[in-house]
C-alpha cells in the first residue's frame, strides 16, 4: 500500500513530465514558425528585378526602372536621337549620338542664358568618368573634357536656346537622363541606395545631379560605360 508521501512523489513526478512536454512542444512549433518564415524570405528573394532582397526587405532597382526608352518628347525628333541610341551593343552609334547632342557646346550664350546656364552645369558631374567637381567651373567655360560632358553641355545649350521656355530642373533632369544612359552600371547600384534610405530614384534629379554624388560610394561598382571618354 503506498503511502501519502509515495502518492504525492509520483503527483509531482506527472506535472514534472507534463511541464517538459508542454515546454518541447512550445520549442517545436516555435522552431518550424522560424523555418517556415526564413523559407518564405529565400523564396521572395529569388528571381531578378522587382523582388524582395534577404538585407533589407526592399524591393531591388532594375535597369528596367531607371533607363529611358524612346525619343526625347522636346527635342529627339529635332536632333535626331534616341534614348535607345545609347547602347554597349553598337558603340558607333552611341558614339554618333554623343556627337550629335555635343553640337551646340561651343555656341555663345547671352547672359540671361549664361546665367541658367551656370546654374545648371554647375548642378551636374561626370565623375565616374573624370572626376570634376562639375561640368563646367563656375564661370561657365567647360570643366570636363570628356564626351559625356561634352554632349550634356551641348544639350543644355540647345534646350536654353531652342527651348527657353523650359525649367532649369526639367533641362537638369535631361542631363541626368543621358548621364543614366552614359553609365547604367553604377547608376542601377546607386538608385538601390537611394530607394533604401527613401529616396525616389526614378527622379533623374535626384539619380544623377550632384545632389547626392557620392550616396553609392562603398557599393561594389561595375557595369563600365557607354560612349567614349
Amino acid at each position: 500500500m503506498k503511502t501519502q508521501n509515495q502518492t504525492e512523489e509520483i503527483k509531482s513526478k506527472d506535472v514534472k513530465t507534463n511541464t517538459e512536454l508542454y515546454v518541447q512542444i512550445g520549442m517545436i512549433a516555435v522552431l518550424a514558425l522560424v523555418i517556415m518564415f526564413n523559407a518564405g524570405r529565400i523564396y521572395s528573394s529569388s528571381g531578378s528585378a522587382g523582388v524582395t532582397g534577404l538585407a533589407t526587405g526592399i524591393e531591388a532597382v532594375s535597369a528596367s526602372d531607371i533607363i529611358p526608352k524612346g525619343t526625347p518628347k522636346v527635342y529627339g525628333a529635332e536632333l535626331g536621337v534616341k534614348y535607345d541610341d545609347i547602347t554597349p551593343n553598337n558603340p558607333r552609334l552611341a558614339d554618333l549620338t554623343i556627337s550629335k547632342l555635343a553640337q551646340y557646346e561651343n555656341t555663345e550664350l547671352n547672359s540671361e542664358q549664361m546665367q541658367r546656364y551656370i546654374k545648371i552645369g554647375s548642378s551636374i558631374s561626370c565623375e565616374y568618368c573624370c572626376g570634376a567637381e562639375a561640368i563646367i567651373f563656375p564661370n561657365g567655360q567647360r570643366a570636363c573634357g570628356c564626351a559625356h560632358s561634352f554632349a550634356m553641355r551641348g544639350l543644355a545649350k540647345y534646350l536654353l536656346i531652342k527651348h527657353p521656355d523650359m525649367s532649369d530642373e526639367a533641362i537638369l533632369s535631361e542631363l541626368g537622363k543621358w548621364k543614366v544612359l552614359f553609365f547604367p552600371g553604377i547608376h542601377e547600384q546607386k538608385a538601390q541606395v537611394l530607394k533604401e534610405k527613401g529616396i525616389d530614384p526614378t527622379d533623374y534629379i535626384n539619380l544623377a545631379s550632384n545632389l547626392y554624388r557620392g550616396i553609392e560610394q562603398g557599393q561594389a561598382s561595375g557595369g563600365g560605360m557607354v560612349g567614349g571618354c
